[in-house]
């Protein structure tokens, strides 16, 4: 009846041992493939198993890899993987900090004031100070080169464990000669996407 129904159909299908879900898999031929783990590495470690019937194969490794993540079978090795996934935890992350900021701010509790400036410039803020809310993730490259670093809460940018004012004396630092800061640095703006710095002033 099995060989029957389901005869060279593709799915995803689950090997359980005692109950307990052991390996899930994919098939274009499930007939077949359950046949092998008869004989391969998983021979006498299952003891039941389940197949599910899907109308093409063009989700099928979107629909094992889900599953993996979810119940993490002890008899697969890999974990799974989804094409063009982004991991939004930082985001989150940062999300959750900035409403926590603002209900403090809105209850009048503490807020980190912004620094100003180091003495002989004036004691002005700078530059960025007015356009930043959180820190920010930043990078600028140069002849084949990648500089990475941080917009800090107060405006100040730090690379290369030093502070910088503004973003140009921190791209002069870098490639060693005067440049444009706000074209030449990239800010994060959400995970793998990323901005010019010049475009926090249009926002």
């Amino acid at each position: 009846m099995f060989r029957n129904i389901v005869g060279r159909r593709h799915g995803v299908y689950a090997l359980y041992r005692k109950g307990k879900l052991y390996y899930v898999g994919l098939a274009s031929n499930l007939r077949s493939r359950l046949n092998t783990h008869l004989k391969d590495r998983h021979k006498g470690l299952w003891d039941q198993f389940s197949v599910y019937l899907t109308i093409d194969d063009s989700h099928l490794r979107e629909l094992e890899s889900l599953v993996l993540r979810i119940a993490q079978p002890k008899g697969n090795k890999q974990t799974g993987k989804f094409a063009r996934s982004v991991n939004v935890m930082k985001e989150i992350r940062a999300r959750v900090r900035e409403q926590q900021r603002n209900e403090l701010d809105a209850l009048g509790i503490h807020r980190r004031p912004v620094r100003t400036a180091d003495a002989g410039d004036g004691g002005k803020a700078p530059p960025l100070a007015k356009y930043i809310r959180r820190p920010l993730r930043i990078r600028a490259r140069s002849k084949g080169k990648v500089f990475r670093g941080t917009v800090r809460r107060d405006g100040r940018l730090r690379v290369n464990k030093q502070v910088f004012d503004s973003p140009s004396s921190a791209g002069k630092a870098c490639v060693g000669r005067s440049v444009n800061g706000w074209a030449l640095w990239e800010y994060e703006h959400a995970p793998n996407l990323w901005l010019p710095l010049k475009e926090l002033r249009r926002r």
